[in-house]
């Protein structure tokens, strides 16, 4: 977080800075620089803080009714929500709470924002994901309230957060959420990153999905861009056949002298590899596949943001017939439908022997990412029998939408096709948005409800 003590800052500092300007007036609450830029022909936030917090949000029609919660957020890019008389109090950005000075922030914050608000939370909202450090403080809090905690899938989360931001009524009719980011957990135990879900503020269905993959080594597997990329290709191909025909690329020797033993064995031991639906896990791969960052990452979403840099504008303004191939698979015995990567692995290696440029295949995929999701969506919204759609508002969120290429493609082309699209301009796409969804998912169920129960739910 940002420094605010000159001492502190004197001691931090003191190696990069000959001097500081500093003044005799004490800072008492850190607030991070808001970060915003232009996409689709507005200005959109990504980070929400100096500025923008913590002035009220109007929360649409419907839910007047609810009592006063605390949203409690993500763990990366976190915030917090209050909801009080019909409005949300969004917290600036606080930061990763694996950060533990970004965490002794969040506690302070909260504290902060309720005695500021003069709020009383009736009950706490937070993530599925246990061990959210969130959702720890939440159980905390809620154990010595002796207030309800409801917990929500991350992802629903973030649809609810888009349905929000557009002011779409408490009563709204279910939109298609299209939700890719690094990763949430799922309602089936599994790691979700790449969602088609149905939904409104109660409840959602998962209709459809990525590939889920193994990330190797966990949360390893977010710092390590290899390891996706390792994950991926097993997933659609065996070693040998990696080796026949691709062994000449710089790729192949890249991989060969990972612990590749290890990893297998992890795989089919279901040690310490989740399956991830994850759209941030695939950039990862893609990436490390033409050389970018492939050891490790120096930050987070750092695969996306070189990859959108790098893209050859003219093959993204000019595809012509050098697409990648598309492929939606049903799951057996589910029968739920799934974008398969595995035939557009073969075609970026076919690439990679052919010596295109890393721009050209940067540009291809984001091509073929958002085709796929296209494709899948208009699948989704046939009717059997019928001319009508199941859907007709599709609502795009998660932290893969602060991609421009990818957002302005896939608001493009569904625009065509005669879908409304919500999007977010207000709040974050990325976690910094995700505790508004929580509130109105969590004050959607408490207003239909009619009550509010005093235990752990």
């Amino acid at each position: 977080p940002p420094l605010i003590d000159d001492e502190e800052m004197r001691q931090k500092l003191a190696k990069i800075a000959s001097y500081a300007l500093i003044h005799n007036r004490r800072i008492a609450n850190r607030v991070d620089d808001s970060v915003v830029r232009e996409m689709g022909g507005r200005i959109r936030i990504m980070r929400r803080a100096r500025g923008y917090a913590p002035a009220p949000l109007d929360l649409p029609s419907g839910f007047e009714a609810s009592p006063d919660l605390l949203a409690m957020g993500a763990e990366l890019k976190a915030t917090f929500c209050l909801v009080k008389n019909g409005k949300a109090i969004l917290s600036q950005h606080i930061g990763d709470l694996e950060n533990a000075p970004s965490h002794k922030d969040y506690r302070k914050m909260i504290s902060l924002y309720e005695n500021m608000f003069d709020h009383v939370p009736a009950a706490f909202i937070a993530d599925l994901h246990p061990d959210y450090l969130s959702t720890k403080f939440a159980a905390e809090r809620t154990e010595t309230t002796s207030r309800q905690l409801i917990q929500v899938q991350h992802h629903h989360a973030h649809v609810a957060s888009c349905l929000a931001e557009n002011g779409r009524p408490l009563n709204t009719a279910p939109v298609l959420g299209i939700v890719l980011d690094g990763l949430g957990l799922g309602e089936d135990g599994t790691i979700w990153g790449g969602e088609f879900l149905l939904a409104d503020y109660e409840r959602f269905e998962r209709l459809a999905y990525l590939k889920p993959v193994a990330m190797l080594g966990g949360a390893q597997a977010s710092r390590e861009p290899w390891r996706n990329l390792y994950a991926h290709l097993m997933a659609c191909m065996s070693w040998e056949k990696f080796e026949t025909k691709f062994g000449a690329l710089p790729v192949y020797r890249m991989l060969k002298d990972k612990p590749r033993a290890t990893l297998d064995a992890m795989v089919r031991q279901r040690i310490n590899s989740p399956l991830a639906s994850s759209g941030g896990r695939l950039f990862d791969a893609l990436a490390a596949a033409i050389g970018v960052c492939p050891e490790r990452q120096s930050y987070e979403g750092q695969t996306g943001a070189v990859l959108e840099a790098m893209a050859d504008r003219k093959t993204l303004r000019d595809p012509g017939e050098n697409r990648y191939p598309i492929s939606i698979v049903n799951k057996p015995k589910t029968d739920m439908p799934f974008i398969e990567p595995g035939p557009l692995w073969t075609a970026v290696l076919d690439d990679l022997s052919r010596q295109t440029p890393a721009p050209v295949i940067a540009a291809r995929f984001h091509i073929w990412l958002a085709d796929s999701v296209v494709a899948m969506t208009k699948r989704l919204a046939e009717k059997s029998g019928s001319q009508e759609r199941r859907f007709s508002e599709i609502a795009l969120s998660g932290g893969c939408f602060q991609n421009r290429i990818l957002f302005d493609e896939i608001e493009r082309l569904l625009q065509s096709d005669g879908f409304t699209v919500l999007t977010h301009t207000d709040i974050p796409a990325n976690d910094g948005g995700l505790a508004l969804g929580q509130a109105a998912i969590g004050a959607a169920r408490l207003i239909r409800r009619g009550t509010i129960d005093q235990n752990t739910e």
